[in-house]
């Protein structure tokens, strides 16, 4: 009986309508919901007042691997129902509570990022609308809520005040009858040109449903913790045009030399560009082939020198073209060109900076084995174009506000490989670690930095090869490699010769903290001109 009781406590006397169906009322905030990668995937649907709220697609499970939840704030005191055929069994362990269930473990699993943004649970990929507005960095994202694996796409939401320290805020937008809600960009409209309201900020988003790819807008007029969608959505539908549903990833800025909105578009094979003076009317106006996926166009000085500037034009892979904008045409002035590669994936840059930075985050495709949580952000990045011995290039570093996580525990200069080594050994199982790094060489052959068995760096000065990635932007004349690696839990990230070349690779934690440590390497002989070790402090201590 007492076992009764409780069940019925704890799932707030839910009434069984029928084996695949039960109804509650809304008492608490959140509702919590029992998942498993090994459960049968079937729709769940949601309703309230018998309206349907959400439908998506869950794996629900008696024996769960973990528990997600569906923020029900602003909804406490109606009547909810619960539809989910596959199981009803363990549509019957669904229940509510003030706080989602596993609340105290959030940021405390054990291979939790330290360092970058990752959502308290489900699957994350592309960032999606970052924007600066009135004192907060916006991070929109990809995110599925339901489960740690790709699907029912939603915005996920989070903000900081120092690109570094995230609050995850309730979810952004939802799926609806257009679609899921794929790839955008926000907007602050600060001259209301669309008239949703003066300085509101406005998602422009593709909406995919089978077959059919659109665009669409959103706004909110609190800084985004609201959204109203637009009433005359879809306000471009080009997939007839180019014969293809793949057009998407709609990326927005303002053009103020001829006081217009632009946005790059990837379609079909590449990136177009459309014009608009109201965000809710487009006009097609080029077309740029060899891109796929999240577009962005941006202007960068050349070597800092403001009378001296290109755009960017940029692809989900980090190709990107270097030449002229003139608010409608992008005319290449370079071939395509990379300035990154490994795990990092449809990076997108922050509009309306505070500052004159070009701030970009991505998608690290990092998978956190047995998490209840997938997927991470990557860091906080600064672009820069500088002249290189093959012309100019972008530079990608990390932002300055990541020094402050930082504590400096060795600074050395002019070591051998051996004494390097020893000054790194305390430090073979880092959860968070910084590692600066000037190798100098007397031949062209091979040289690097192991970690266990991991080639954190392997440099084949002979190919021009990092890691098998090939490195043509500069030359060694100078007989020095530059390093600046940042260790997280399940990633390494590793920057180059002040960014002439950045990556991303997955930790593998077997191989890492086999006990081997870190060890420098060469088949000539090499030398540590400088070392700087540094321990990090997590992002997570104001959550």
């Amino acid at each position: 009986m007492n076992k009764i009781l409780s069940i019925i406590a704890v799932c707030l006397l839910m009434a069984i309508s029928s084996s695949a169906q039960i109804t509650m009322k809304v008492t608490n905030r959140y509702l919590n919901l029992p998942v498993s990668g090994q459960a049968e995937k079937d729709s769940l649907t949601m309703r309230v007042d018998g309206k349907v709220l959400r439908r998506v697609a869950a794996k629900l499970s008696t024996k769960p691997d973990y528990w997600v939840f569906v923020d029900l704030d602003g909804y406490k005191g109606r009547k909810l129902t619960l539809e989910y055929p596959a199981n009803a069994e363990a549509l019957q362990m669904v229940c509510m509570n003030d706080q989602p269930e596993g609340a105290e473990s959030f940021y405390k699993e054990p291979l939790r990022p330290q360092l970058h943004f990752t959502s308290r649970r489900g699957w994350i990929n592309d960032p999606n609308g970052l924007v600066w507005h009135d004192g907060e960095y916006h991070l929109f994202y990809q995110h599925n809520p339901y489960e740690r694996e790709w699907g029912n796409m939603h915005w996920g939401h989070a903000v900081s005040r120092d690109l570094i320290h995230w609050q995850e805020l309730p979810t952004a937008l939802f799926p609806d009858e257009l679609g899921f809600q794929f790839s955008g960009s926000v907007v602050i409209d600060s001259q209301n040109t669309a008239g949703f309201g003066r300085n509101a900020m406005v998602a422009v988003y593709t909406a995919d449903s089978p077959g059919r790819e659109v665009q669409c807008l959103a706004y909110s007029l609190d800084k985004g913790r609201t959204w109203t969608k637009f009433s005359g959505n879809p306000v471009i539908d080009s997939g007839k045009k180019w014969q293809t549903v793949d057009t998407r990833d709609p990326k927005v800025f303002w053009y103020e030399p001829q006081k217009v909105w632009v946005m790059a578009l990837c379609e079909r094979d590449g990136h177009s560009i459309y014009q608009s003076n109201d965000l809710k009317h487009w006009e097609y106006k080029s077309h740029v082939v060899g891109f796929w996926e999240c577009p962005e166009l941006f202007e960068l000085p050349v070597d800092g020198d403001t009378a001296n500037k290109l755009w960017v034009m940029y692809g989900a892979s980090g190709t990107y073209m270097l030449g002229h904008f003139d608010g409608a045409v992008f005319t290449p002035v370079s071939g395509k060109l990379s300035s990154w590669f490994g795990a990092i994936y449809a990076a997108q840059t922050f509009n309306n900076m505070p500052d004159v930075r070009r701030v970009q985050i991505g998608w690290d495709r990092i998978d956190h084995p047995n998490m209840p949580f997938k997927g991470q952000m990557s860091l906080p990045a600064e672009l820069s174009l500088r002249t290189t011995p093959s012309g100019v290039r972008l530079h990608c570093n990390p932002v300055r506000e990541i020094d402050n996580l930082q504590q400096q525990v060795v600074s050395q200069q002019n070591l051998t490989i051996g004494q390097a080594d020893a000054l790194l050994a305390p430090y073979k199982n880092a959860d968070a670690l910084r590692i600066k790094a000037v190798m100098t060489f007397t031949h062209s052959t091979p040289i690097g930095l192991d970690w266990g068995t991991m080639h954190v760096i392997d440099c084949d000065l002979n190919f021009n090869l990092v890691n098998g990635y090939f490195y043509g932007n500069r030359n060694f004349e100078n007989h020095r490699v530059a390093a600046d690696i940042i260790i997280d839990r399940t990633s390494v990230q590793v920057y180059l010769d002040d960014g002439a070349l950045s990556y991303c690779l997955e930790r593998n934690r077997q191989i890492t903290d086999s006990g081997q440590g870190f060890h420098f390497w060469g088949h000539k002989d090499i030398s540590i001109e400088q070392l700087e070790i540094y321990t990090m402090s997590n992002i997570w201590n104001n959550n």
